[in-house]
């Protein structure tokens, strides 16, 4: 079956809007700069697909190209992660809403090298292979990465020592919380 340029393009939509929207949203903080950056990384991609010389390795090539496209968003040499209501007011109402929202906060405060490693590997359910294409690295870096990224993650979730209530480090709920948006 022959489909029109237009109706390949939809269809590639289709099937990796929701990985780079999750992605980027997430490592932006920002669901309008999320959907500005997916738009943008849809539409050089598609300029590009030639480059794509392996179909099963889409999703780290846009990981790649949605990536480039935060750096172009973002105000000259900063990193944006947005601490506002904006993420309140426009996801949808859930129970687990505060789990997803203490997530990506928490993820908001942690070096982007982590929060890269984690999106892929935990929202994105992306192999090791697969993120070190993404992200342009060895495979044992991603593993080590990956290791001070859980840290990294945990010791921003756990309060400081004064408070005696204890919260637990992020877990598969709240990940799968987020994975549901």
């Amino acid at each position: 079956m022959f489909l029109t340029t237009e109706a390949r393009y939809n269809q590639w939509v289709r099937d990796h809007y929701r990985f780079l929207f999750r992605s980027a949203w997430a490592l932006t903080g920002s669901r309008s700069m999320a959907e500005d950056v997916v738009q943008d990384c849809f539409a050089n991609a598609w300029k590009c697909r030639d480059q794509l010389r392996d179909a099963s390795l889409a999703r780290p090539w846009l990981f790649q190209i949605m990536r480039r496209s935060i750096f172009r968003h973002l105000p000259s040499g900063q990193l944006l992660f947005e601490d506002s209501e904006e993420t309140d007011a426009r996801a949808a109402p859930d129970a687990g809403i505060d789990d997803r929202l203490d997530v990506v906060k928490a993820l908001g405060r942690i070096a982007p090298i982590h929060r890269e490693v984690l999106v892929l590997h935990y929202f994105d359910d992306m192999p090791t292979a697969q993120i070190a294409e993404a992200l342009e690295i060895a495979p044992g870096t991603v593993l080590s990465r990956l290791s001070r990224a859980r840290d990294a993650l945990k010791n921003v979730m756990t309060p400081p020592a004064q408070e005696a209530r204890s919260i637990p480090a992020p877990t598969g709920q709240n990940v799968a919380a987020f994975k549901r948006h």
